[in-house]
């Protein structure tokens, strides 16, 4: 658990105020805030799960910030690779040193690894992305900041976008979501639209030009109810 800022999609993270909550709370797992923190005893949970489960790693985190020890990297990746039942997702703002790491892991088929863009200053993301060994890599642009006019799709099979929510939520404009979409169309690559967020998301839904986007990779067979694995 636990991150720092590196750019202007985290200046209102909605997991530093829950883990700050948490911690006012009297969590055990929270008793250092936001720090990033190396949660051992949960790293062999999936293992025990039989049904299989969507698992997001390290959810209230980054798996790839620099201060998580790439032994403990390591350990995750073994995890997942010895639970072929699971899917796991890998999201990070970090996907340099998932890159430069990626040779010394495994990569099973049941690992995809994605990468957080908020607008065209922070595409480079996506090139370090396209050079992992993850056989499902896709982008987020939540939230997205600005315009992406140049969005190159090369070696991307899926990209999921949404607007700000919370307080002090930046406004998504439509015109930078159409684009998007149809870049996407254009590449086939499948897209998916999360939210148009602000403060009040849940009124602003999250249909575009009438219709939901809800399109995904495809994937062999169905999975359960969704987990999480918070490890570090």
């Amino acid at each position: 658990t636990g991150c720092t800022k590196i750019s202007p999609g985290c200046a209102h993270c909605w997991a530093e105020r829950m883990a700050w909550r948490l911690q006012g709370m009297g969590h055990a797992r929270y008793a250092h805030g936001f720090r990033v923190t190396t949660h051992e005893d949960l790293l062999a949970r999936p293992l025990r799960w039989t049904k299989p489960r969507l698992v997001y790693v390290s959810f209230m985190g980054d798996l790839f910030h620099d201060e998580v020890p790439e032994e403990f990297i390591g350990r995750v990746f073994d995890v997942m690779e010895h639970a072929p039942q699971h899917r796991f997702h890998l999201l990070t703002k970090r996907p340099a040193r998932l890159v430069r790491l990626s040779p010394r892991l495994p990569w099973p088929a049941n690992v995809w690894a994605g990468a957080t863009v908020e607008d065209a200053a922070h595409l480079h993301r996506a090139d370090h992305l396209r050079r992992s060994s993850a056989a499902v890599k896709y982008l987020v642009l939540e939230p997205l900041l600005g315009p992406i006019d140049a969005l190159d799709l090369l070696g991307i099979d899926w990209l999921i976008l949404g607007g700000e929510s919370g307080p002090g939520a930046r406004s998504l404009r439509i015109d930078w979501v159409r684009s998007v979409r149809d870049q996407c169309l254009a590449a086939g690559v499948p897209f998916s639209f999360k939210q148009w967020g602000g403060v009040r998301r849940k009124e602003m839904g999250h249909e575009l030009d009438g219709r939901l986007w809800t399109e995904r990779p495809a994937e062999p067979g169905q999975l359960g109810f969704e987990g999480m694995m918070d490890g570090g």
